[in-house]
C-alpha cells in the first residue's frame, strides 16, 4: 500500500477528513452495542429445557418422574344435546320419544361408552361413539322402544402403556323411548322360563317403554292380580317386578299388564320354577367299616351329608379299584333327620367284596349341590392272609 504523505496543507485537511469519519464510525458502534446492553438487561435470561431424565440441582441429582397422562381429573358428568345451542344435565333417567335422536355428552378425554346389550349385539349403523378433545360424544339415530335401557360413561385414565376404566366415577342415565304403539320394550320371546331361587332376588323383566305407564302384575291360573305390596314384591320401573324371598307358591305362569292413556298391554309370560338352592356346599363325611382289612374280607365305605330339606346331593367316588375296572358298586338314601329344623340325611355306600391287594389305598368321595362340591378321602389297608401253620 503506499504511503501518504500529509505534509503541507492538503496532508492537514486529509488528515482532519479521516479522524472526522473515524469519530462516525465508532459512534454508531456504541449505539448499536448500548442498544444491545438494553434490550439484554430488560428481559429474563432463557433457561433450557432439559432433556435427560436427571436434573443437577447443585451438587444434588435428582431423577426426573415418569410422565402420566392422567384423564377425568375433574368430575365427570352427562349432558343431553337437545339441539346445537342447548344442553341438559341428565339425571337418573331421561325420556327421548322413539324416533327422535339421542346425543349424549361426558367430559372426559378418553371415556368409553356402555349401552343395551341389544345395541351392542345389532350393528345396524344407528350407533356413533366420537371422542373429541375435551369429551366424548354417543349418537343413537331412528331411536325405537327397544333401546330402552340403561346408558353409561366411563372415564379412562391412561399411562403410557395402557388405558383403564374408572368405574367408581363412571356416570349412568336410564333412557325410556316411549312409543305410542308400544308399552312394553319389545321381545322376541313368547314364554320366558325363570327360577325362583331361594337365595337371591327374582326379577320378572317387564320393562316399559314410558315411566308414566301404570304396570301390574297377574298370575295365568287362576286369572288373579297378585298382590305388589313392596315388601315380598315390588315394581322398579327400570327392571320390572321384583320377589325378594321367592316361595314355592311364587311358582306358575306370570305376566305384566301396562295402561297408559287409552292404551293397554300385555307383556312376555313368566314361566317361574322354584328351585331350592343350599346356602353353602355340602360337609362330607367318610367312614371305612375298617381301616385294615385281610384279602378276601369285604368293605363298604360311606360318605354321609347332613343338611337343608330337599335339596339334591350327588355323590361320586374314586377307588384304587377304577384302575383295572373294578365295578363300583353304590347304595345311595336319603332320610330325615329330628329337631327343630327340617334336615335331611343323604348318604352314598361304595361296596367293595372280597378285597384283594389292589384294593389297597385312598377312597375318594365327592359331595355336590347347587352351591358346590366337597372332596373328603380315607385310606384302607389290605393285609395277606395268615399262613396256617404246620402241624
Amino acid at each position: 500500500m503506499p504511503l501518504v504523505n500529509l505534509s503541507g496543507s492538503k496532508g492537514r485537511l486529509v488528515l482532519s477528513t479521516l479522524l472526522i469519519c473515524a469519530i462516525v464510525f465508532e459512534s454508531a458502534y456504541c449505539q448499536k452495542d448500548v442498544k444491545e446492553q438494553r434490550n439484554t438487561l430488560g428481559r429474563k435470561p432463557m433457561q433450557s429445557k432439559p432433556t435427560g431424565k436427571s436434573i443437577n440441582k447443585g451438587s444434588r441429582a435428582v431423577t426426573a418422574k415418569p410422565k402420566i397422562h392422567v384423564a377425568a381429573q375433574r368430575q365427570t358428568f352427562l349432558t343431553q344435546v337437545l339441539n346445537r345451542r342447548t344442553f341438559k344435565k341428565v339425571g337418573e333417567t331421561i325420556s327421548v320419544q322413539a324416533g327422535d335422536t339421542l346425543e349424549l355428552r361426558c367430559r372426559g378425554k378418553p371415556v368409553q361408552w356402555s349401552v343395551p346389550s341389544y345395541l351392542e349385539e345389532e350393528d345396524d349403523g344407528r350407533l356413533r361413539m366420537v371422542q373429541h378433545e375435551r369429551y366424548g360424544v354417543l349418537t343413537l339415530l331412528n331411536t325405537t322402544a327397544a333401546d330402552t335401557g340403561e346408558y353409561t360413561c366411563y372415564p379412562m385414565y391412561c399411562d403410557d402403556t395402557n388405558c383403564r376404566k374408572d368405574y367408581d366415577k363412571a356416570v349412568k342415565v336410564f333412557v325410556f323411548f316411549p312409543d305410542p304403539q308400544e308399552l312394553f320394550v319389545p321381545s322376541s320371546d313368547y314364554y320366558k322360563v325363570i327360577q325362583l331361587r331361594t337365595n337371591w332376588p327374582t326379577v320378572l323383566p317387564c320393562q316399559v317403554t314410558s315411566p308414566e305407564a301404570k304396570v301390574t302384575l297377574h298370575r295365568e291360573f287362576p286369572p288373579v292380580e297378585v298382590a305388589v305390596d313392596g315388601t315380598e314384591i315390588s315394581f322398579n320401573v327400570k327392571k320390572g317386578f321384583v320377589i325378594h324371598r321367592p316361595r314355592p307358591y311364587h311358582t306358575g305362569a306370570l305376566y305384566c299388564v301396562a295402561s297408559l292413556g287409552n292404551l293397554r298391554q300385555s307383556s312376555t309370560k313368566y314361566m317361574l320354577i322354584y328351585v331350592n338352592y343350599p346356602m353353602a356346599p355340602p360337609a362330607p363325611v367318610i367312614q371305612a367299616s375298617s381301616s385294615s382289612l385281610v384279602v378276601g374280607e369285604n368293605l363298604h365305605v360311606s360318605c354321609t351329608v347332613v343338611g337343608e330339606q330337599d335339596v339334591a346331593v350327588e355323590f361320586t367316588w374314586e377307588y384304587p379299584g377304577q384302575q383295572i375296572g373294578r365295578p363300583p358298586y353304590t347304595q345311595e338314601s336319603i332320610s330325615s333327620v329330628g329337631g327343630g329344623a327340617a334336615r335331611q340325611r343323604s348318604q352314598s355306600v361304595l361296596l367293595v367284596d372280597e378285597v384283594r391287594d389292589v384294593d389297597q389305598g385312598t377312597y375318594t368321595c365327592t359331595a355336590q349341590n347347587l352351591q358346590g362340591a366337597t372332596s373328603v378321602s380315607t385310606s384302607v389297608k389290605v393285609v395277606p392272609k395268615a399262613k396256617p401253620r404246620k402241624p
